[in-house]
Order: structure tokens, then C-alpha cells, then sequence
């Protein structure tokens, strides 16, 4: 099985930035564009990480998404609270039988 190889060309690295990865890749006997590629995959895990907070009730994940974009007006924020608020009223209440 062959495996496909990509390579990427990052411009205006800062100088300390290349002089602590260098370092960093010394340490651990890597290449630079080895340890680059490590702190890449890292990186992108911790950001993978840190968007899926848990706990976060879906009035918080839309309101974190749009507060963002300033799309999020009062009036809105007021209705989705009630919501929230009514949907923790809930929680834990005996389901209705339907039938």
C-alpha cells in the first residue's frame, strides 16, 4: 500500500517561533518538519477538544455560535431564556402516558 504524501509551505514564521520549535525537535531527536507536523496534530486536537464542551445545553451552543457574530439581539436572548428555563423546570418530571 502506497501512502499519499502532502506537503505544505508555511511563510512568515516568526524567528523565535522556528527557534522553539528547532529546539523542541532537538530535544526529542525529531526533525523540525517532524515536530512541526507533531505540534500541528496537537494543536488541532486540543481545538477539536475545546469545541465540543460538555455540559452545554443547546441554548448555549447556538447562543456561543451567533454571540460571535453579534446576530444574537435581546429580544432573542430573552425568549431562548425562558425556554432554557422552562426545559430545566422539566427535567426529571414523570413522562405523560400518551396512549
Amino acid at each position: 500500500m502506497e501512502a499519499i504524501v502532502g506537503d505544505m509551505l508555511i511563510r512568515n514564521v516568526p524567528e523565535p517561533l522556528k527557534r522553539e520549535i528547532e529546539q523542541a525537535a532537538r530535544k526529542v531527536g525529531q526533525s523540525l518538519s517532524g515536530k512541526a507536523i507533531d505540534l500541528l496534530w496537537k494543536g488541532m486536537i486540543a481545538e477539536n477538544e475545546a469545541r465540543l464542551e460538555p455540559n452545554l445545553s443547546a441554548w448555549d451552543s447556538i447562543r456561543s455560535a451567533f454571540a460571535d457574530e453579534s446576530a444574537i439581539g435581546n429580544e432573542f436572548a430573552e425568549i431562548m431564556g425562558e425556554i432554557e428555563a422552562e426545559r430545566k423546570r422539566d427535567f426529571g418530571r414523570p413522562k405523560e402516558d400518551f396512549e
